[in-house]
């Protein structure tokens, strides 16, 4: 269940950029001219302590009425996808096309598992008292694309409100379970990537070809880079190999982080990217952290972990080419 609390967070503001009506249509496959409905404002922040999402709806701006003469009393309605069992709405607002609400919701139970599968789905409404309320647009919110960490950052952003049907997919990737062993006095380290499970269709008979790139990081900068073998035909690989890095002397593993990139391999176009799992101790995502910290605490052991795979932001492609 949602509830409604009115107060203020004193946390750091990260403000991320206004992804524009245009962008949005494309990334859906929209077939639709992009129309300006006005911008959504909110700001979102994620407990890992209390297992709790708080969401703040700031305000609604340049919402277009029926015709200059008209004005509107604008709400906003939220619901947590795919699940649907995480609900709230805001205030109606009277006579505005720029209402400002500044309400906060919290919807507990949310796990950093469940984090990483969900969108927040906004359709913004006009109240009718006579008639059905007529729903001005929508806003669907990723999840999976924010760095949530465990200092509780609040992110405030802005989103462009679109026509009704313009919803993003929602789909899970998969997880890759990965096994890692360090070795202090030889400084190296030891990756073995075992196998992966519910890859996401990538062909019309409805398997893949997936295989994954290793990336190993020294303060930001790649220092090497592996691969495994390609598997045909399959949702769930298994690879089973195992792969040995050389680490800077005397560092230790605190400036080292490690990229997992897994491709779908195609014979004809180019390989398409599934997506990722980043291990270290600075990645903001607890249970890649907390994997990492346990291969530094139990040095010459093998450790092994499931991490669900992220999407891949076109920064990251750029960063892996």
């Amino acid at each position: 269940m949602a509830t409604e609390s009115s107060s203020r967070s004193s946390s750091v503001d990260i403000t991320i950029p206004s992804q524009t009506t245009t962008q949005l249509a494309n990334n859906n496959n929209s077939t639709n001219v992009a129309k300006n409905l006005g911008k959504l404002h909110f700001k979102l922040k994620y407990s890992y302590e209390k297992r709790a999402l708080c969401l703040a709806i700031n305000r609604c701006t340049d919402l277009q009425a029926k015709d200059a003469a008209s004005t509107l009393d604008p709400y906003v309605k939220i619901q947590l996808l795919p699940e649907k069992q995480h609900k709230a709405k805001t205030r109606v607002l009277r006579k505005s096309l720029n209402p400002i609400y500044n309400e906060e919701f919290t919807f507990y139970g949310i796990t950093s598992n469940l984090l990483e599968m969900l969108a927040i789905h906004f359709v913004i409404l006009n109240f009718d008292r006579f008639s059905r309320d007529e729903i001005l647009g929508e806003v669907v919110c990723r999840l999976n694309q924010f760095e949530f960490d465990s200092l509780e950052k609040q992110l405030t952003l802005c989103r462009d409100i679109v026509p009704l049907g313009n919803k993003l997919k929602i789909q899970d990737l998969g997880e890759l379970l990965v096994s890692l062993c360090y070795q202090p006095i030889a400084n190296r380290l030891t990756v073995v990537i075992l196998k992966a499970r519910n890859l996401p269709k990538m062909d019309l008979t409805g398997l893949c070809d997936p295989y994954v790139k290793i990336y190993v990081f020294h303060n930001g900068e790649r220092i090497s880079k592996k691969r495994t073998h390609i598997k045909r035909r399959t949702l769930s690989p298994v690879f089973n190999e195992s792969f040995v890095f050389d680490i800077p002397a005397d560092e230790g593993l605190d400036n080292i982080h490690l990229q997992f990139m897994i491709y779908d391999h195609d014979r004809v176009t180019r390989n398409e990217l599934i997506g990722k799992v980043e291990i270290g101790s600075k990645t903001g995502i607890p249970a890649t952290e907390k994997h990492w910290h346990e291969v530094i605490k139990s040095p010459r052991r093998q450790i092994a972990e499931w991490h669900k795979l992220r999407e891949v932001t076109s920064t990251t492609m750029a960063t892996n080419n």
